[in-house]
């Protein structure tokens, strides 16, 4: 089965509410073994839906719409399907009894356009709303599977789990379940990282291999396919040994995983904490780590440092590396990493100091960054960096960073 959803509301093409349902039924027809090709949105306009129902119709055999079955004007779905499939709509028993009970126990009174809400196709297998009033529908014509479910997603959701899935089983017989796994990485380039794996995202057939990249990271998304979820496991698994043998240097973990929460669980199985001087990020490493619950048994402070004042005063950095260094150098990171771990007394200090922009700082380009680590007896590892980017964009990335060297070095500790 080749899947196509069609949300229609006119309230999802304005930005007033996000298309959360298209999300939802992706992932449940992806464990069902179906895929879904196409996402599409339309208005509140019975025109425009027969053009959408009649292309989709070209190229999907399970179409599947959200939305459009409520009891005014503008709930146009069923009509619309009605009309180009050339089906009538007829009231069933149960829906209508259920909307009137509905209206009974909630001492409300019921209007007629009520009852529009318990028209359906003919011929359609009724999916109850045991949530709300409209119900969903099941139909299929010719070689097409049609579905229909309301809008609210606390009346769509209950009511594919319970009798969506179920149906559409009965029309697809045996299941190929879809399994995924998302690696992620930090330290290497999107093109640099499919330079390396290119042949293997050629010759991909099952699984595939979809890679992605966002402010500073890179995922694959792996994906295989088989009736069996052991085998489909064992795929991914011969998959993932490939391209780590090539960059798993990069790969700090799985899934939806950060590198905040991997450093967080690092720290919490090794019983360390850490404190931090920071001064272009502001108390964004703070903030990251003790959004985290559990942080306050790792994380013993942190020190915004944005001035050479608070640097001298509180840090007790030279008065003679700020002038003879400056605050951006790695005599300035390194000064600050020890004097952070030592003042609030943790096993760990780490430092961000650099210059996020609009403009350049004691004569060093935006971007310019240098992260501090302070591990107990080891020697202080200073790390340089020249990013790019917005000023936000180099203070986000530079928190990942330390994050990712902090996590590397504590693994290579570890190990």
């Amino acid at each position: 089965m080749n899947a196509e959803i069609i949300a229609v509301g006119s309230e999802l093409l304005l930005g007033q509410i996000a298309n959360t349902n298209a999300q939802f039924l992706s992932k449940q027809l992806a464990e069902l073994g179906i895929n879904v090709y196409f996402h599409t949105v339309v208005g509140d306009n019975a025109s425009r839906l027969e053009d959408v129902i009649k292309i989709s119709q070209s190229r999907s055999n399970l179409i599947i719409f959200t939305g459009g079955l409520g009891p005014t004007k503008d709930d146009l779905t069923k009509e619309t399907i009605a009309k180009v499939l050339s089906r009538k709509l007829v009231i069933n028993s149960d829906a209508l009894r259920s909307i009137e009970d509905f209206f009974l126990k909630t001492n409300r009174h019921m209007t007629e356009n009520n009852k529009k809400q318990a028209l359906v196709l003919e011929g359609s297998k009724v999916l109850p709303n045991d949530h709300g009033m409209a119900p969903g529908m099941g139909l299929q014509v010719g070689e097409i599977t049609y579905m229909l479910f309301p809008g609210p997603p606390k009346e769509l959701n209950p009511m594919f789990l319970t009798y969506g899935s179920s149906y559409l089983l009965q029309q697809i017989g045996e299941v190929e379940r879809i399994e995924s796994r998302v690696l992620r990485f930090f330290g290497i380039g999107e093109s640099q990282l499919e330079t390396e794996i290119d042949d293997l995202i050629d010759n991909q057939t099952n699984p595939t291999i979809a890679p992605l990249a966002s402010d500073g990271e890179v995922t694959l998304r792996l994906t295989a396919k088989h009736q069996s979820t052991e085998v489909a496991k064992k795929l991914l698994d011969e998959t993932e040994n490939q391209i780590v043998e090539r960059v798993g240097s990069f790969l700090y973990g799985y899934d939806s995983t950060s590198l905040v929460d991997e450093l967080m669980s690092k720290l919490q199985e090794m019983n360390l904490t850490i404190s931090s001087a920071e001064s272009l990020t502001g108390g964004l490493f703070a903030e990251e780590l003790t959004n985290i619950s559990g942080a306050s048994s790792v994380v013993k402070g942190g020190v915004v440092c944005y001035t050479n004042e608070v640097k001298e005063q509180v840090l007790q950095v030279r008065k003679s590396t700020l002038e003879q260094k400056g605050a951006v150098s790695n005599e300035t990171a390194e000064e600050l990493a020890i004097n952070v771990r030592k003042l609030l007394k943790s096993d760990i200090g780490i430092s961000f100091t650099g210059v996020a922009g609009p403009s350049e700082s004691e004569g060093k380009p935006v971007g310019t960054v240098y992260i501090g680590i302070s591990y107990l007896n080891n020697p202080t590892k200073i790390i340089p960096l020249q990013l790019a980017g917005s000023r936000q964009g180099i203070r986000t990335r530079t928190v990942k960073y330390g994050c990712y060297y902090l996590l590397k070095l504590l693994k290579e500790q570890d190990s």
